[in-house]
């Protein structure tokens, strides 16, 4: 089955030559080589060819929007604090902590010419993203969360950018997308068995297909699924090791085409 993009690309201003499909996503920026959700992950990824950063977001008690997959800072720095309940000054003069602001990411991603897959975890975060992309002229971006109320909010606010809905192993993910008003499955199915890409049949790819969704797909890192899951007319695969998407030969020649 094969799947032309250009609409797309052309509804919503993303580069039309940016590498090649489907999009390496880097799950958290490069987290299997840097701490995830860091400038030097996200640097990281797109040095080793990814297309797309996805990062999580949070928000700050004074309402600052900034990168991390956890409220809590334990899992990642070993400290007993939360982002919600400090002021974005207070986080970022923490001992030890690396929690960039969305803006610095999108920055960031200005600079690197990466794009921006944003999974929205804090309530709130969502406008506050669009609205940031929207000043900066930031188009190559997209916004989603496993959370359909979010995604809603968006649809319903108008928002211009794709949004995308997040779907766990066992949910229907037609049904979700109804319900969210999303331009993008994103089925999170790494933990489906050892053969995932079985259930991303002909069938659910064509009916999303019918009715103008686009298929983004779980963070991989074994070697013979990603192999597999690469040959499907999905938009993008999220993955921890971008070089595995995009391997260091074919970075060098990309290197050597843009010289």
């Amino acid at each position: 089955m094969n799947r032309d993009f250009q609409a797309f690309f052309e509804r919503y201003g993303w580069p039309s030559a940016k590498g090649r499909l489907p999009f390496c996503i880097g799950h958290r920026g490069a987290s299997g080589h840097e701490r995830e959700n860091t400038i030097s992950a996200f640097r990281r990824a797109a040095e080793l060819g990814a297309e797309m950063w996805e990062l999580d977001t949070q928000l700050t008690r004074d309402g600052v929007v900034v990168v991390s997959h956890d409220d809590h800072l334990e899992r990642v720095f070993g400290i007993d604090r939360r982002i919600s309940e400090m002021t974005a000054t207070e986080l970022a003069t923490l001992d030890g902590v690396d929690v960039p602001s969305f803006s610095e990411v999108a920055a960031l991603g200005r600079e690197t010419g990466t794009g921006l897959y944003v999974e929205l975890k804090a309530p709130g975060t969502g406008l506050l993203c669009w609205r940031h992309l929207a000043e900066m002229n930031q188009r190559f971006a997209c916004l989603g969360s496993f959370d359909t109320a979010q995604v809603r909010e968006l649809r319903n606010a108008g928002c211009d950018f794709p949004l995308s809905v997040l779907i766990r192993v066992g949910h229907d993910p037609h049904a979700l997308g109804d319900e969210a008003g999303a331009d993008i499955l994103h089925l999170c199915w790494e933990r489906a068995g050892e053969r995932p890409q079985d259930l991303v049949t002909e069938a659910l790819m064509h009916r999303a297909f019918e009715i103008g969704r686009e298929i983004v797909l779980w963070h991989e890192e074994r070697r013979t699924i990603l192999d597999d899951i690469m040959k499907l007319p999905v938009l993008g695969i999220c993955t921890d090791l971008p070089d595995l998407m995009r391997p260091s030969v074919e970075r060098e020649k990309a290197v050597g085409r843009q010289g």
